[in-house]
């Protein structure tokens, strides 16, 4: 794959082989995709097929087993702040409050009390948390951790968002408007976004663009460009244009979904 100056992250032909005692488990197969700044990018595709494994070697958590993943054209080796990752599970310092857990990057890379603060604030404000600053994680739903999981990845201003079905264990209605939140922080921010999901609608609410993965040895089977509407409210899921790709999409993923649940590896 040739370097694009308007690539923001390039995944080039990536593998990845785990080891256990007994076997050897290929999660991804040559996966390749690029991804252009400031683009909104939601990954599909069934369980095991190797999605969080992608943002994971984004992330620089783990290794590829071959092929590459480049950064403003730099091939990523490890951790870095230009890249924050918001997981599905709540991962806060339980002993922080709502504050401290957002400040806390900030505070590991030396910023003063008035500029961990100022950006805390702004945060605060814009994720929806005003009134909750003193709080610990312990008196929180699950809605609000996340949204204080979202603020601290975005306090330490990465140029890379990766998130990982961050939505996942919150109700129906919880998600729809972390939904909406995530797009008004995003349009914003303009931060490049890499986001996992197993759920179509939102793939398809979220994104600029869908890659469909196909079921383990993961591998790109499609790329769809989302012809919807810049501004996007919960409304938009009920018009022909949302269901026309939803139906693209999930006639994609069922065939995966299909060939997943009868693979015995």
């Amino acid at each position: 794959m040739t370097e694009m100056a308007q690539d923001k992250v390039i995944i080039d032909g990536v593998s990845k082989i785990f080891t256990g005692k007994k076997r050897q488990v290929t999660a991804l197969a040559e996966a390749s995709f690029t991804v252009k700044p400031s683009e909104f990018v939601t990954i599909l595709g069934p369980s095991g097929c190797g999605k969080s494994t992608i943002l994971k070697i984004v992330a620089g958590l783990e290794a590829p087993s071959s092929g590459r993943v480049l950064l403003d054209g730099q091939e990523i080796t490890g951790p870095g702040s230009d890249r924050g990752m918001v997981f599905q599970t709540y991962t806060l310092f339980p002993w922080l409050t709502v504050r401290e857990n957002i400040e806390f990057g900030l505070d590991v890379a030396g910023k003063t009390k008035v500029e961990r603060k100022a950006v805390s604030d702004h945060y605060i404000e814009k994720i929806g948390l005003k009134g909750f600053e003193g709080f610990f994680p312990r008196d929180l739903s699950g809605g609000m951790k996340q949204r204080v999981a979202i603020a601290r990845a975005l306090a330490n201003d990465p140029e890379v968002l990766l998130m990982d079905e961050p939505f996942g264990a919150l109700d129906a209605q919880t998600r729809t408007v972390m939904q909406e939140l995530l797009l008004n922080v995003w349009d914003e921010s303009h931060k490049t976004i890499l986001f996992v999901t197993h759920d179509v609608d939102e793939a398809v609410f979220l994104g600029d663009t869908i890659y469909v993965m196909t079921a383990r040895p993961g591998r790109i089977k499609a790329k769809i460009d989302v012809t919807l509407p810049d501004e996007r409210t919960f409304d938009l899921k009920l018009t022909d244009e949302f269901m026309g790709i939803k139906k693209e999409v999930m006639g994609l993923i069922r065939e995966e979904a299909w060939k997943a649940a009868n693979t015995n590896t």
